[in-house]
């Protein structure tokens, strides 16, 4: 999207209409950074209001002194005086800054590319002075030795300088192809971005996975996250118009968090490649530098190491984030894709509840303990046994004391032999009553979460609920300097993890201690994804809650897959039905006339009894039932679903193997998960959608 406000206050001045006039129009600078990507420079324009800014820095003349400019959203700054642009929160080769005015187009991908701010000085004078004296036909050589003629307002061009030359000479027309010459930013078709909202209203720290690359194309987190930042603008553009039109919300940042870097600088790779065989050396030092980095985290000395890194590099960024920003009042979330997920997660887990969140613990303990007191006095006035209700007291019995007591007890406390029967006869009573609810089977097959204690544990040979931290690697786990608001895992394996750590079950009654939300969000072709919600609710089969399309529907080969799936088993119903009522009419005997009212009523039986499994075949699968009918998977994300499942692209459902890797790759770039981070970031704000989604909570 090409956004040129800064040019179109006045005509372009490289026009033949304003040259015919006589007159002679300054031209409109703009401001570029150089890119260097695999040896090869590219220059990329600012953005419009970047721009303007550095051009006002420029004209108040502070470019004679070091004066910094914040540019991208407060993510680099340039050095006016030294031309250089400089990444603010992580490291980076410091980019060349140019004030652009004219261009020529390269050879090699016919991209415009800018003169040096010098050599552009003295081409637009020698335009000014063809312009205003009508003389055209200049030429110009640049410092490199090439030829620049002008030869009218629509025609400049850039020729390249004589290899060698013979003693006859060469001319400009003999050196080679000539280049095209333009001036102004307008005439270059160059996309210029409008800028980002000044107004942050959430941070959001990007953790990344196993290697240094981060996607198919090998690019790195830093890549990623300034696509997934991209595609949040959009998103905001397309589905939060109204609440940006009332600048009700500016935007959110994302800032990648970088640990791997840091761990293979222990020298941990100089050992590697002392032990590593040197046959297939590509693909060896491939594995040590991604595959070997799931083997690092389960080691106690480098788990340190990752989990160090990871929770420092967010603090840092974090306080780094709030010097540049001081008016910030939002809130922080994380965001961690595959291994960094789980990095993330064994973090959250270990984090320490603040002092007012354990006094309120506290009182809720209390209370608990004074609804077991009341507990007691129910039962003696139930009893009529109101008499000893001092000595109950005095021995601070509350419920949960009471049904640990036994006959000794009770006869050392001193109740006579009457009471202590009743009283015995009560808790017996109430313990049948207890152990038939909990044999019962239960709505969805979900266990009631007052029957176990968030920290029970068991001997693993049962599904009661173990620890969430057991099996994790021996480490000293840092405290962040934020309470999170939301945790977003991109194609986490997060429930393998806590599997072959030994946990069967997650407590329902379960939450992160420091982080309210939780979302598990992965592609259905991820061979890395796992579910959590299975794990709170073992008993049911249920699916995860399928992302809507960021357009407003399902994608449409997944309603014609389900179309074509109801049709199916309506056709095969039917014809299943026809088959057998067609079977019993020609293997059904004729019978007496005596005997027709019976066999009539019979035959009404087995057609009723035919019916059912028919009729039954026709309702939705389980699964959609449980779909529709809210389920309870605990406390984990406030109540709320966890586990959201991506639609797959129509060419990806041709082979799912083939686009297994790129399944697990894809969410930098894709527009459901953005919309998704930012619905959530923002329903805690109580801001919504335009138009809600529809399959959407």
């Amino acid at each position: 999207m090409a956004a040129r406000e800064p040019q179109q206050a006045q005509p372009p001045s490289g026009s033949a209409e304003s040259d015919a006039a006589g007159g002679y129009e300054a031209v409109a600078p703009h401001w570029f950074y150089c890119k260097v990507t695999d040896g090869r420079e590219r220059w990329t324009p600012f953005s419009a209001q970047d721009s303007a800014r550095l051009e006002e820095a420029h004209g108040a003349g502070k470019d004679k002194e070091d004066v910094i400019v914040p540019t991208s959203g407060g993510r680099y700054d340039v050095h006016l005086k030294k031309r250089q642009r400089v990444a603010v929160y992580w490291e980076e080769e410091v980019s060349e800054v140019r004030r652009c005015t004219w261009f020529y187009k390269g050879d090699k991908d016919n991209k415009y590319i800018p003169y040096s701010e010098t050599f552009s000085e003295e081409l637009e004078e020698a335009y000014m002075t063809a312009v205003t004296q009508d003389e055209w036909k200049k030429k110009l050589e640049s410092p490199s030795r090439e030829i620049i003629i002008l030869h009218n307002p629509k025609l400049m061009v850039h020729y390249h300088p004589a290899a060698t030359s013979d003693e006859w000479g060469s001319t400009p027309t003999e050196q080679g192809r000539p280049r095209t010459v333009k001036r102004g930013v307008e005439n270059i078709a160059a996309e210029i971005p409008n800028g980002e909202p000044l107004q942050i209203d959430h941070l959001v720290f990007v953790v990344h996975g196993i290697g240094p690359a981060c996607d198919i194309r090998f690019r790195s987190i830093v890549q990623c996250v300034n696509d997934f930042r991209s595609v949040s603008l959009s998103m905001l553009q397309a589905h939060f118009k109204r609440a940006q039109e009332q600048q009700h919300i500016g935007r959110v940042e994302f800032l990648p968090v970088n640990w791997h870097s840091s761990l293979h600088s222990t020298g941990v790779d100089v050992d590697l490649e002392r032990i590593t065989l040197p046959s297939i050396n590509r693909l060896r030092h491939f594995i040590n530098d991604t595959i070997l980095d799931v083997f690092f985290y389960n080691s106690s000395t480098y788990c340190q190491t990752i989990v160090d890194t990871v929770a420092s590099e967010m603090n840092r960024l974090y306080q780094l984030f709030l010097q540049r920003n001081p008016l910030f009042k939002g809130g922080v979330s994380i965001a961690g894709h595959s291994l960094g997920s789980l990095i993330l997660f064994d973090l959250l887990t270990n984090q320490k509840a603040a002092p007012e969140e354990d006094e309120h613990k506290e009182g809720a303990r209390t209370a608990a303990s004074n609804r077991g007191v009341e507990d007691v006095k129910e039962m003696l006035k139930e009893l009529e046994l109101w008499e000893y209700w001092e000595v109950f007291e005095k021995e601070k019995m509350d419920g949960q004391a009471l049904f640990l007591c036994t006959e000794a007890n009770l006869k050392e406390m001193g109740i006579p032999l009457g009471p202590r029967m009743k009283i015995l006869h009560y808790i017996s009573s109430k313990r049948e009553t207890q152990d038939q609810s909990a044999a019962a089977p239960q709505h969805k097959g979900c266990r009631s979460p007052s029957q176990h204690s968030p920290g029970h544990t068991d001997d693993g040979r049962n599904c009661q609920y173990r620890d969430i931290g057991l099996g994790q690697v021996s480490a000293n786990y840092p405290q962040l300097n934020y309470k999170p608001s939301i945790f977003f895992a991109f194609g986490s394996p997060i429930g393998m993890f806590l599997t072959v750590r030994g946990v069967k079950r997650i407590n329902p009654n379960y939450s992160l201690p420091t982080c309210k939300g939780f979302f598990n969000i992965f592609h259905p072709f991820d061979p890395v994804a796992y579910r959590i919600e299975p794990m709170i609710v073992p008993d049911v089969e249920f699916e995860p809650m399928l992302l809507p399309h960021h357009k407003g529907r399902k994608r449409m080969h997944l309603e014609l897959k389900e179309g074509l799936t109801r049709m199916s088993v309506d056709l095969k119903n039917n014809l299943l039905g026809s088959l057998r009522v067609a079977w019993q009419s020609f293997t059904r005997a004729p019978l007496p006339a005596l005997e027709a009212a019976s066999t009539e009523g019979e035959a009404e039986a087995e057609a009723s009894t035919e019916k059912q499994p028919d009729t039954k075949a026709e309702e939705p699968p389980p699964a959609v039932k449980e779909e529709v009918s809210p389920i309870n998977v605990g406390r984990l994300n406030g109540g709320n679903r966890i586990d959201y499942v991506l639609q797959e692209k129509p060419i990806e459902s041709f082979n799912e193997y083939l686009f297994a890797l790129q399944g697990h790759l894809c969410y930098w770039e894709s527009e459901d998960t953005v919309l998704l981070v930012l619905k959530e970031i923002y329903q805690t704000q109580g801001i919504t959608l335009d138009q809600p989604l529809p399959g959407s909570q």
